[in-house]
């Protein structure tokens, strides 16, 4: 996109003439200070600028945050300074692009400068998300054109947008940008898996969409129409490539378990007729139970509202449908820039909606205070990514509050994110009225409660298996008081490698366990218990397989890779 593109899209995008007047100015400046500058593509480094820019306004973000986006590189690259940035264009984009360019200061090469790059992130995120945002379509821009960047570079940017910056947009409610930043680092950090994942869509997608195409829609139009509800469209969502994959290993790698690689969508004008399309869909076809997901009624805490219900549709198969109103739409497309309010100034005006949206990183500051100081750079990073870049449930105390979880955790989890005391003194949880073991996995929507003991005090075991880095120290604190030996030899066996079992589901074949076999020596990992459980009439064996391992990420890699070999019908792993 070139200038006078960009400027007609402003005026379409419903700029005013000042607006662009101010942001003409801003690129002109920005032209001239990266004049003779080529990115690695060879073009113009200025085209890169524009780009930025151009996703700005596309967010409809104010004028300020354009221009600052067109500046953005213009200290860091150019030798401008702050000063002239302000003098020309006002305090305000002088902050914003001296923010972008300290974000882009520190390099992602090991865990201190990885921890240092975060924490400068989440001190622009108290100062003004802006400076965030405009980081954020940068880091799209340079993925979008990454093939220009020699290998080892491209692995290092992509596996900071899939630990990073992909999990912040997420945590903004900018599913889009989320999305996409995952799928353009999937094929460079998981070439392997990215290439079986490709295979496997192009058998189902073109079939698919064109039985939501011709088959469901016709019948959805009539059904709708006929009780009156009218709505803005109906069309259908492809699932991010990366996203699969992730579901596809907590799924046994098992395609025929994913009913979402492709979702109905139904947009609708207002929350009444939200839950009358719900209710429309469930005349016409059976829902399965337990799948009906209402995150109106109780949204993720990125934001995120929409129903989700899975039914048995035209012909008896599985299909998701997604029901929203045109705002909760465009949430999900623009996260929480769609409530980015502005003054005649270009100041932010932080309204209840982006300050409950922001909630999480202020308490993720309060976090960093309380356990940042404690930890190594690694175990930091990996707290971080535990607590807050991971999916997340959301649980209910019994007077209704909810809790924020990440996924996996366990009533311990609960109870230390309540309070510590009532995490320390634990001695039974109730799950929707049920006692449950202290590692039971909390799904979103369940009622907790925690039953507590004054002489009770926290058991070492629960160590390996609580998921929160928030339980994790809190429970190290009350150890350290009471058996100091006890925890320190809990911490040293956790660093070991850990042991992992493969269950894999084959139709069983000549040469079937050789080439599995193959698969953990092309990893340089030796298989150390292999059993086969097999009957006369079973024609899908399973064939369990204990190894040593260095991380999941390896696991992971591991079950994928497996799913390749033919024969091989599903794969699941856990550690043991």
């Amino acid at each position: 996109m070139d200038w006078h593109q960009f400027n007609s899209k402003l005026q379409e995008l419903g700029y005013s003439e000042k607006d662009r007047k101010f942001i003409s100015q801003a690129f002109e400046f920005a032209s001239k200070a990266h004049e003779g500058q080529k990115r690695a593509s060879g073009e113009p480094y200025i085209t890169h600028a524009i780009a930025v820019a151009a996703e700005s306004a596309n967010l409809q973000l104010d004028a300020v945050t354009i221009s600052s986006s067109l500046l953005h590189d213009t200290i860091e690259d150019c030798g401008i300074t702050r000063e002239e940035i302000a003098k020309n264009f006002g305090e305000d984009t002088a902050f914003l692009v001296e923010g972008v360019s300290k974000l882009g200061s520190v390099r992602y090469n090991d865990a201190q400068q990885k921890v240092e790059s975060l924490r400068k992130m989440f001190l622009a995120f108290a100062k003004d998300i802006r400076v965030v945002l405009i980081k954020l379509l940068d880091r799209l821009h340079n993925m979008r054109t990454i093939q220009f960047v020699r290998p080892e570079k491209q692995r290092r940017i992509a596996q900071e947008t899939l630990e990073i910056y992909a999990p912040i947009a997420y945590r903004l409610g900018m599913g889009n940008i989320k999305g996409e930043l995952e799928d353009l680092a999937f094929p460079i950090v998981h070439p392997n898996e990215y290439a079986w994942i490709i295979k496997e869509i192009a058998l189902r997608v073109p079939e698919g969409e064109q039985y939501l195409r011709e088959e469901v829609k016709q019948i959805l139009e009539q059904a709708l129409a006929a009780e009156g509800v009218t709505p803005l469209t109906i069309d259908y969502r492809k699932k991010h490539l990366y996203s699969l994959w992730k579901k596809l290993l907590r799924y046994e790698m098992d395609m025929a378990r994913i009913t979402d690689l492709l979702a109905m969508r139904i947009v609708v004008e207002n929350i009444e007729d939200c839950y009358r399309a719900l209710g429309i869909v469930h005349q016409l076809w059976k829902p399965l139970p337990g799948r009906i997901k209402d995150y109106i009624a109780l949204p993720k805490q990125n934001g995120y509202r929409s129903i989700h219900t899975t039914v048995f549709c035209v012909r008896n198969k599985i299909t998701e449908f997604q029901i929203r109103t045109r705002e909760m739409h465009e949430e999900a497309e623009r996260g929480v820039a769609a409530h980015w309010a502005y003054t005649e100034e270009g100041k932010p005006k932080q309204g209840s909606e982006v300050a409950r949206r922001l909630q999480w990183a202020q308490k993720l500051s309060d976090w960093q205070k309380e356990i940042g100081s404690a930890q190594n750079s690694e175990e930091f990073l990996e707290s971080l990514k535990i607590d807050f870049f991971k999916d997340r449930v959301f649980v209910l105390t019994p007077k209704g509050d909810v809790i924020d979880l990440p996924s996996g955790a366990t009533p311990v989890d609960f109870a230390y994110a309540v309070h510590t005391d009532i995490g320390n003194h634990m001695m039974g949880a109730k799950v929707n009225g049920k006692f449950v073991p202290f590692d039971f996995a909390l799904s979103s929507g369940e009622t907790v409660e925690i039953l507590t003991q004054k002489n009770k005090k926290p058991n070492p075991e629960w160590l390996t298996f609580i998921k929160s880095s928030i339980a994790k120290n809190r429970i190290r604190a009350a150890l350290r008081k009471e058996i100091p030996q006890t925890l320190h030899a809990t911490q040293t066996q956790q660093t070991k490698r850990a042991s992992y079992q493969f269950i894999i589901t084959v139709r069983d074949r000549v040469g079937l366990l050789k080439d599995i076999s193959a698969v953990f020596s092309a990893f340089r990992i030796s298989m150390q218990h292999v059993t086969v459980n097999n009957s006369k009439n079973n024609p899908f064996p399973d064939i369990v397989i204990s190894a040593q391992l260095r991380d999941t990420k390896q696991a992971e890699s591991i079950a994928t890779r497996l799913k390749t070999v033919r024969g091989v019908e599903s794969v699941s792993y856990k550690t043991i």
